[in-house]
C-alpha cells in the first residue's frame, strides 16, 4: 500500500474515531452509561489502526496505480463496516458477529436493511450510531468517485469539474469542497426538518440519512413523524438534495457561463423529475394523496426508499423503474444514472435513423452535453447496464435457492444492488433479515458492496480487455 492509499484509509478511520467520540459525549450527557464503553473500544481501534497504517507506509511515496485505487476503495467497504459493527456486537445481547456486520454494511452502503424488528428497543446512542454510519458511507462514496475520477469519460468528469486529470493539489481542493458542501447540506436539511417542529433527535438522524441516500430511520414508521401534507412536501424537497449533484448548489452560487456544462446533467435531471411529478399529479392522483405519492417518487429517484404505509401499491413497478434509473452521477444516490440512460437512448435513435435513412448523416451528439460522446463511452454505458442485468439475475437466483419466494427475491435483488431500503411501497417492509441463513446474508453483503462500487471497479477491471484504445 502506497503512502497516498494509507492517507486515504487512515483519514476515514480517524473520521470514525471522531464520530465515536461524539457518541461518547452524547452517551455521557444523557446518562447512557451501559453502552458508552463500546464507543470507547471503537474510538481506540479506529484511532490506533489509522495511526498504524499511516506510520507503516509513511516512506512509500510510489505513485498510486489505478488498480491500487480500486483495491483501496474495496478495502474501505470491507474494513470500515467491521469497525462500525463493534457497538452492535458488544452493545446488544445475543447479537452475532455476522448480524452486526450486516447492519454495519447496510448502513455504510446507505442501503438501510436492518436486522432489528423494533427500533424503539435500541438506546438512542445506538440509533445515532446507525445514522452516522450512513453519513460516513455517503461521503466515502463521493470520495471514492473523486479517487477514481480518471476512469470516467470526459462527459462525466465535466459534470462537476473542469479538470480532466487531477493533481494532488486539485484533489485536496475538491475534497475540502466535498466535506464543506456535504456538511452544510446536512445542516440545511436538519434546519428544514426542525421548521415542522420535528424532535431534534429525529430531525438530526433523518438529516444524516437523507443526505447520504440512506434508509435507516430513528423510528419504526415514518408516518408518525410526518402527518400533515406540508410536512410530507417538505420531506420530499429535502430528498431532492441527494438526487441532484452535490455540487449543484455550489455551481448555482458561483455561476459562470464558461462552466455551463457543470449544470447540464442537473438540467436534464430537473426535466426528468418535472415530467415524473406532472405525470403522477395528473394520472396517478385518484385518491387525492399526492403528497404521499410525491414522497415515494422523490424517495425512489434518490434511492432512499422510505415511504408511508398508505402509498398506493399499484405503483410499485413504477417506483422500481425510478430506482433502477437513479439520480445524478456525483450524488449519493445509486442507479444506472440518468445521464447514461439518455446517452444510450440518443445513440440508439441515431443508429436506427441512420439505417432507415442512409443518405443522411446523424452524428452521435448527446443533447445533454456539448461534446460528442465517443463510442467507447457508449460501450461503457452499455456494459454497466449489462453488469446490472447479470448481477440482478445472479442475486435473484441465489436468493430463490435460499428458499425466498421468487417475487420477493427479485424485488430484494433490485433494492440490494441499488442500495435502497425495503419500505412498505415495495411490500417488503416486514421482511425478516435476522432470520436469513448465513449464506444468504453473505450474498446480500457482497451485492450491497457491488451496488456501491460497481461503476467504480468492475468497468475498469475489464477495461483493458474490452475497451482497448
Amino acid at each position: 500500500m502506497t503512502k497516498n492509499s494509507s492517507i486515504y484509509i487512515s483519514s476515514f478511520l480517524f473520521l470514525i474515531s471522531i464520530f465515536s467520540f461524539f457518541n461518547i459525549i452524547y452517551s455521557n450527557y444523557f446518562d447512557i452509561f451501559f453502552n458508552i464503553e463500546n464507543y470507547i473500544y471503537t474510538l481506540f481501534v479506529s484511532l490506533i489502526l489509522g495511526c498504524l497504517i499511516l506510520f507503516l507506509n509513511r516512506t512509500n511515496v510510489k505513485k498510486i496505480t489505478l488498480y491500487e485505487k480500486i483495491f483501496t476503495v474495496l478495502l474501505g467497504y470491507i474494513l470500515f463496516p467491521l469497525i462500525i459493527s463493534i457497538p452492535y456486537y458488544f452493545g446488544i445481547k445475543n447479537m452475532t458477529l455476522l448480524n452486526s456486520y450486516f447492519e454495519a454494511i447496510s448502513g455504510f452502503t446507505s442501503t438501510g436493511f436492518t436486522i432489528f424488528e423494533n427500533i424503539k428497543q435500541l438506546d438512542e446512542s445506538l440509533i445515532l450510531w446507525r445514522s452516522t454510519s450512513q453519513w460516513i458511507g455517503g461521503i466515502y462514496f463521493l470520495f471514492s468517485i473523486l479517487l477514481l475520477i480518471d476512469i470516467f469519460d470526459k462527459n462525466l468528469k465535466q459534470s462537476f469539474t473542469e479538470y480532466l486529470s487531477f493533481n494532488y493539489n486539485e484533489i485536496f481542493k475538491q475534497s475540502i469542497k466535498i466535506i464543506i458542501i456535504y456538511s452544510l447540506l446536512t445542516l440545511f436539511i436538519f434546519i428544514l426538518l426542525k421548521t415542522i417542529n420535528l424532535r431534534t433527535f429525529d430531525a438530526f438522524n433523518l438529516s444524516l440519512s437523507i443526505i447520504s441516500s440512506g434508509g435507516f430511520l430513528p423510528v419504526n414508521r415514518i408516518d408518525y413523524l410526518f402527518e400533515s401534507d406540508f410536512s410530507k412536501i417538505l420531506l420530499s424537497f429535502t430528498m431532492v438534495l441527494s438526487f441532484f449533484s452535490l455540487f449543484l448548489t455550489y455551481n448555482l452560487i458561483f455561476f459562470n457561463k464558461k462552466k455551463l456544462n457543470f449544470l447540464s446533467e442537473d438540467l436534464n435531471l430537473l426535466i426528468y423529475l418535472l415530467i415524473l411529478i406532472s405525470f403522477s399529479f395528473v394520472f396517478l392522483n385518484s385518491t387525492n394523496n399526492f403528497p404521499t405519492i410525491l414522497v415515494a417518487i422523490l424517495s425512489s429517484v434518490s434511492n432512499i426508499g422510505i415511504s408511508f404505509s398508505d402509498t398506493p401499491k399499484n405503483l410499485t413497478f413504477l417506483f422500481f423503474i425510478m430506482i433502477i434509473i437513479g439520480g445524478s452521477f456525483f450524488s449519493t444516490s445509486s442507479g444506472i444514472r440518468v445521464i447514461k440512460i439518455l446517452s444510450l437512448i440518443k445513440f440508439s435513435l441515431n443508429n436506427l435513423l441512420s439505417h432507415t435513412k442512409p443518405n443522411q448523416i446523424y452524428s452521435n451528439k448527446v443533447t445533454l452535453i456539448n461534446d460528442n460522446t465517443e463510442k467507447s463511452d457508449i460501450n461503457k454505458y452499455f456494459f454497466s447496464l449489462l453488469i446490472f442485468i447479470i448481477s440482478l439475475s445472479l442475486l435473484t437466483l441465489l436468493l430463490t435457492l435460499s428458499d425466498i419466494q421468487f417475487e420477493n427475491s427479485f424485488k430484494l435483488s433490485i433494492l440490494t444492488i441499488m442500495n435502497t431500503v425495503n419500505s412498505s411501497m415495495f411490500e417488503l417492509s416486514n421482511f425478516d433479515f435476522s432470520g436469513l441463513s448465513f449464506l444468504t446474508k453473505i450474498y446480500l453483503i457482497i451485492f450491497m458492496i457491488i451496488g456501491r462500487v460497481e461503476l467504480l471497479t468492475i468497468l475498469i477491471l475489464f477495461k483493458k480487455f474490452l475497451f482497448k484504445n
